[in-house]
């Protein structure tokens, strides 16, 4: 029978591809590793690894054990890190990230009412940009995210909508469409839109439409702002921008044919812990207690 510490040093080092890497993975000596291995390799009856002095790789046959094997350890390491978390019960510490002022707000509110179930349970709140989110609650970093709909990663779940705002337009001041009640999702082909990784296209009409020029990049929400101002392009975003991001050099407008934007909790769905569904359950009541949905302040 092959040994749970055997299939740990194996499919590690399957994915490093590299003995030192792989020991420090493993928090064990490269010694440990190697002799790991070829006693799994005596096992098995044939060569899992080839080693150079330069590089390591998987066989044929080391290959194949990889692929059949990693879906069943996931699923097994899954199950007992899901009876380990319900042991625990609402204890320990929950990790909650967000991506605007707004949602840090909200989820400031729904902390309180998790905690009023779970006084035991820490909530530390951390913020992520959009792009990265879906990563951090991947590698376990993260337990939570606020974020807005679609969630498109396959390993990712998501809870019921929270908040629904709706979609504004950010231009410069001096900008023509700043002396316009509002705008058509149309209109934003007329105009260098500011483009932030991990953030949703405002519709099929704007997001297939070729843009007026090269639209420039920001790497965070207020860089993108930074550009707006300085008149590089518009930015689409949610309504809450216009109260928790007002500027001086920015106006808002509403884009009055846009779908509403729709947040929701995100977690990993095979980590759906206790403390998750606690937490969720505490959002839910915070904001469809009433019999509403939250509408985000105007």
């Amino acid at each position: 029978m092959i040994e749970r510490y055997e299939v740990e040093a194996f499919l590690t080092l399957a994915e490093e591809l590299h003995f030192g890497r792989t020991a420090a993975k493993l928090h064990v000596s490269t010694a440990r590793v190697s002799q790991t291995v070829r006693k799994l390799e005596r096992r098995v009856g044939v060569p899992l690894f080839h080693r150079t002095s330069r590089r390591v790789s998987l066989t044929t046959v080391g290959q194949q054990l990889h692929d059949e094997l990693l879906p069943a350890w996931g699923d097994l390491t899954a199950a007992v890190q899901r009876a380990i978390e319900t042991g625990r019960g609402l204890s320990g510490a929950l990790h909650v990230a967000f991506v605007s002022a707004a949602a840090a707000q909200l989820l400031a509110g729904v902390t309180q009412v998790f905690h009023e179930r779970a006084p035991d349970c820490e909530v530390r709140i951390r913020e992520a940009q959009a792009d990265q989110m879906p990563g951090r609650i991947r590698s376990g970093e993260m337990d939570l995210g606020l974020t807005t709909l679609p969630v498109e990663d396959p390993d990712l779940a998501h809870g019921s909508v929270l908040v629904r705002e709706a979609h504004m337009l950010a231009v410069p001041v001096g900008h023509p469409f700043a002396r316009r009640g509002s705008v058509l999702a149309a209109d934003l082909t007329r105009v260098p839109l500011i483009r932030l990784p991990g953030h949703t296209a405002i519709g099929p009409g704007q997001a297939d439409a070729p843009a007026a020029t090269a639209d420039p990049t920001a790497g965070t929400f207020q860089e993108a702002l930074t550009l707006v101002g300085a008149g590089q392009g518009a930015l689409p975003t949610g309504a809450h921008a216009r109260r928790y991001y007002a500027r001086p050099d920015i106006a808002y407008l509403p884009i009055s044919d846009a779908p509403a934007l729709e947040w929701v909790l995100v977690w990993r769905a095979d980590r759906c812990t206790a403390r998750v569904r606690a937490f969720v359950e505490a959002a839910d009541t915070l904001i469809h207690g009433r019999g509403t949905t939250r509408q985000p302040p105007r």
